[in-house]
């Protein structure tokens, strides 16, 4: 790919953030410093952090050339990738979206361009590896990395070179992102796979690559982890009821783990109540067992506890969202 290709699109990188004092500045000076021949305009669009990451942002503009700083008062971040699109994107041929929490390889927004370029695609998503520092947090990446956590997925699974129907988002065409009307800013989790839905149904076409991907921090605490799934939960059964569609088996077999949990507290009329959680239970702790015994990974019984938590606050937020919108029709 020639530098001229690189030089005559113009790629807006979007960063939705909120509280990421810690990590904002030393994530804009690798953006910086990692551009090569790309003309890049970055945009840190925060939601009303209190922390200061808008302050760390802004007094950086002056090192970094083509930083802005712009405020989000919807604080999601389908709304900040949207807003940042509209203020800074008309000269723009790309979007990269960057989550401040991650990390990526230095040469991360080059390959992305490279392999829209290269396969003409319309969106380019990429694998997650997660990475924990903590206990928990690294039994949670465990748990992450594992089909027992990500039900085969492919964008957690190591898939990579082919068509894929979601992944990961990291770059979408503009033009692309525009004509299906951008992130719908009703959602406040699960945005990027009902974006995804919609580029499909339009014919636009997105490549999960193999070449690069980016490493997820998961949360470091089981409450965290659990409000974060529930989220994930209430999401996607918002994403099924707009787009009339069925869950695939993957999504299916943690639906059930909450009515089956509210079956077992009718064992005080029959045992056989609790056999299904308990299998539930059992199977998730025999996974767990086998990661530490028969891969020696030492996180591998608290990985299935946070695979518990993972299916319980998933399933729970699905049948809350499902209960609370009933059979109304959720608006486009």
């Amino acid at each position: 790919m020639t530098d001229d290709a690189f030089q005559r699109r113009m790629t807006l990188v979007v960063i939705p953030c909120f509280n990421e004092a810690e990590t904002i500045e030393p994530l804009l000076r690798a953006l910086d410093a990692n551009r090569g021949t790309m003309a890049v305009r970055i945009v840190v669009a925060d939601g009303g952090s209190a922390d200061g990451t808008d302050k760390i942002a802004a007094g950086l503009a002056d090192s970094i050339r083509e930083l802005f700083v712009l405020h989000n008062p919807k604080r999601l971040q389908a709304a900040a990738i949207n807003l940042a699109v509209a203020r800074f994107g008309d000269d723009c041929d790309y979007l990269i979206r960057i989550d401040a929490h991650g990390n990526y390889p230095a040469d991360y927004c080059q390959v992305l361009l490279q392999e829209a370029l290269r396969q003409q695609a319309d969106s380019v998503v990429t694998g997650m590896k997660t990475v924990g520092f903590g206990f928990f947090q690294k039994a949670t990446a465990v748990a992450q990395n594992s089909k027992l956590g990500n039900g085969g997925s492919k964008h957690r699974d190591g898939g990579g070179g082919q068509w894929v129907d979601h992944g990961h988002h990291a770059l979408m065409r503009l033009s692309a992102f525009r004509a299906v009307g951008g992130y719908d800013e009703s959602f406040s989790h699960n945005e990027d796979a009902e974006l995804d839905h919609r580029l499909r149904q339009a014919g636009f076409r997105i490549w999960m690559t193999g070449r690069t991907f980016m490493t997820y921090f998961p949360r470091k605490t089981p409450t965290s982890l659990f409000r974060q799934y529930l989220g994930y939960g209430r999401g996607r059964a918002r994403n099924m009821m707009k787009h009339r569609m069925l869950p695939k088996l993957r999504q299916a077999l943690p639906l059930a783990v909450v009515p089956v949990a509210i079956g077992a507290l009718f064992s005080f009329v029959h045992w056989s109540a609790a056999l299904p959680v308990l299998a539930w239970a059992g199977l998730c702790l025999a996974y767990g067992v086998w990661l530490g015994v028969g891969q020696r990974n030492p996180y591998g019984p608290v990985a299935a506890i946070s695979a518990m938590i993972m299916h319980f606050a998933w399933s729970a937020g699905f049948w809350l969202e499902l209960l609370r919108r009933g059979p109304r029709k959720v608006p486009a």
